[in-house]
């Protein structure tokens, strides 16, 4: 069933009008054909699907005592870690606005 692409032929109707924004949008060059972009559309489309579903799991989660605990637990646990890294990453930016501010000096004192 698959070809050596992993890819299946098949037929979809649609309807004429949608259709022919696909053609529009393969006719501008926005898409380089009307296959690639019902597959991109379709993808993203599933892709929202699926985080939503996600979504909606999680959201089951607010409510259950035992869940949250362990979230707080995890977050403790990791809290002196989280302010050392940015710690870290701010000093390294601090650092990196300071060397550029000296690397341009030259240009504001006309060095």
């Amino acid at each position: 069933m698959l070809d050596k692409c992993g890819t299946v032929r098949t037929t979809v109707m649609f309807p004429a009008k949608l259709l022919q924004r696909n053609q529009n949008l393969v006719d501008s060059g926005q898409s380089p054909n009307r296959n690639a972009l019902i597959v991109t559309a379709l993808e993203q489309f599933i892709a929202r699907l699926e985080r939503e579903e996600i979504d909606r799991q999680f959201a089951t989660l607010s409510g259950d005592a035992a869940y949250q605990a362990l979230q707080n637990d995890i977050a403790e646990s990791f809290a002196k870690s989280d302010w050392e890294a940015l710690r870290q990453s701010a000093a390294r930016r601090d650092g990196a606005n300071r060397q550029d501010i000296e690397d341009n000096s030259g240009f504001v004192n006309g060095r």
